[in-house]
């Protein structure tokens, strides 16, 4: 029990309180520190359709005699709850025997208020059932639970096949096998409720009454909150998840990383409670008795927050890396089975020029690789196949810049070229072509008109 006795009396305080909302108890949590009622913990329970109240007294220390015990039966007793209630201590040692006596004695005469007693041993083992675990004088999550890195009905490649599906000139057959990775991310959906009423001398100004879920990237030392497509995609399959240790769900990468939980499931909720108090503080504008408007802040304390649930899972981010001639293009996507929310996609945007997204129309340059937008991709003379403007090779025919593969190909119309009549020379500059005959025709025109006597 190392671990445990290095704990603070309130960092004690905050392990019971993560085991017993781990272990699905109801509205968890600490009661005023400031105040010294032999109550430290209070949550809730529901028993054949009954709501029953728990008053929880934590006692970091290596005995707890039947004066403690006595102390908490009375806090039950005196505790406002419109229901049953009842009790526990929770220590890091052990309990004399006239304290286990005591709570006998209010179990055989069928006392309202029972009690029960956790010691160490016990607390150890109810942490482990929980998936949770005591290091470095914490109490760390412990998750085995992962979202789906990629569909079991298809396959790891299937998102990348779906991206270039409206490039031109390229097909999935033309595609190399990526470099795929996955990162297994810690992340924790969180629900709570938050009940606050503001009044002033006119009466009530301001009402919150809200049930908030929101997920939170649980990177170590600085959690945040994910964006709604994340959150919704958390949201939705965290109960179809799979097991972390499943070898069949990594065979399909080249590299795996698992990252851990960076903090406490208390630290967690105590960092969503801040984020729900800032969010929800508001000013609001009335009018006193006096017909003077003033302006109030609004902010719900910490108490009116209420962290119904924490529920830790592993969100699978998926890098792929694909090779196209002398290009690499990335494509990054957080994964839950067939739904994925894309965080970069490297196909929709020019290899030459900054133009991006889906909008445009974009080519695959056999040739070097580069996928183009409409004024980075022209024609190549010989084959009549798209060819990216960085890599092809030019010279000007009739006055047109023509596009080449390579200078293989140029050398071989240069030639062709050469063979040409004048007529087909012409047609090499349709628009130069057109102004030509225009010019011959406007000549025959005034010539024939001189002839007539018409100028």
């Amino acid at each position: 029990m190392a671990v445990l006795d290095n704990l603070s009396g309130f960092e004690f305080e905050d392990v019971v309180e993560d085991v017993f909302r781990n272990l699905g108890y109801e509205n968890v949590r600490q009661a005023d520190r400031r105040a010294d009622e032999g109550r430290d913990v209070l949550m809730e329970e529901v028993v054949d359709g009954t709501r029953r109240a728990i008053v929880v007294e934590c006692k970091h220390t290596d005995t707890v005699g039947r004066p403690v015990v006595q102390k908490l039966h009375s806090a039950i007793a005196t505790f406002d709850f419109d229901g049953p209630k009842r009790g526990m201590v929770v220590t890091t040692g052990r309990f004399t025997q006239p304290a286990t006596e005591y709570v006998t004695n209010l179990e055989q005469n069928n006392d309202p208020h029972p009690i029960e007693l956790i010691d160490g041993e016990d607390l150890r083992e109810i942490a482990d059932d929980v998936g949770l675990d005591l290091y470095n004088g914490r109490i760390e999550i412990l998750c085995d639970e992962t979202l789906r890195p990629y569909d079991p009905a298809s396959s790891v490649t299937a998102p990348i096949e779906e991206a270039i599906g409206d490039i031109q000139n390229i097909d999935v057959t033309d595609l190399p096998t990526p470099h795929a990775a996955v990162t297994f991310q810690p992340v924790v959906e969180v629900t709570a409720n938050t009940n606050a009423v503001f009044e002033t001398s006119v009466g009530v100004i301001h009402r919150i009454n809200e049930r908030t879920e929101f997920v939170i990237h649980a990177d170590r030392g600085s959690p945040r909150v994910a964006d709604s497509d994340v959150a919704e995609l958390v949201s939705e399959n965290i109960h179809a998840t799979v097991d972390l240790d499943d070898e069949s769900i990594r065979e399909p990468f080249d590299e795996t990383t698992d990252q851990r939980f960076g903090q406490t499931e208390t630290e967690y909720k105590d960092w969503a409670v801040d984020q729900l108090q800032r969010a929800q503080t508001t000013t609001v504008t009335y009018t006193g008795d006096n017909n003077v408007t003033y302006n109030k802040t609004c902010e719900p304390n910490r108490s009116d927050i209420s962290v119904q649930s924490i529920e830790p899972v592993y969100l699978p981010k998926i890098r792929q890396i694909t090779e196209l001639g002398e290009y690499t293009y990335p494509y990054e996507y957080y994964a839950a089975g067939p739904s994925r929310v894309t965080t970069e996609e490297g196909f929709h945007q020019c290899a030459h020029c900054e133009t991006a997204g889906g909008d445009e129309t974009y080519t695959y340059c056999e040739n070097c690789g580069a996928i183009a937008c409409g004024d980075h991709i022209k024609t190549e003379r010989l084959t009549g196949e798209p060819v990216c403007t960085g890599c092809a090779v030019t010279e000007k025919f009739a006055l047109k810049t023509k596009y080449f593969y390579d200078e293989e190909n140029l050398g071989t119309f240069r030639e062709e070229y050469a063979a040409m009549g004048p007529h087909q020379k012409a047609m090499e500059n349709p628009l130069l072509a057109g102004s030509s005959l225009l010019v011959v025709l406007g000549v025959i025109v005034i010539g024939l008109l001189l002839m007539t006597g018409g100028v």
